[in-house]
């Protein structure tokens, strides 16, 4: 059964900082290309950052590059995101997603408010 399992989200105040994790079960994780993407409310889902099987990231949005990165650990099936400095506009559910020719999967979401 595939697993896309996010962990790390939560309410943090602006400037803050959060490490988002993603846990891949029941398919072979170092063949996928790993990317996280997000939803604000009212809002379409946005990509934030692609990992290759390598581990070369491509962040897609301005305003989020020098602030976010992302990293994998194919030992673990783990991709990560750091998220620094962040602003009440980041506020949104984060959504894990591996992709390969065909076969695409996603995670269920976490949470990430920031607020005063």
């Amino acid at each position: 059964q595939v697993q896309l399992v996010e962990s790390g989200g939560g309410l943090v105040q602006p400037g803050g900082s959060l490490r988002l994790s993603c846990v891949a079960s029941g398919f072979t994780f170092s063949a996928y290309a790993m990317s996280w993407y997000r939803q604000a409310p009212g809002k379409e889902r946005e990509l934030v950052v692609i990992v290759t099987r390598a581990g070369v990231t491509t962040t897609y949005a301005d305003s989020m590059k020098g602030r976010f990165s992302a990293s994998r650990d194919n030992a673990k099936n783990t991709v990560y995101l750091q998220m620094n400095s962040l602003k009440p506009e980041d506020t949104a559910v984060y959504y894990c997603n591996a992709r390969l020719i065909g076969r695409e999967f996603w995670g269920q979401g976490t949470q990430v408010t920031v607020s005063s």
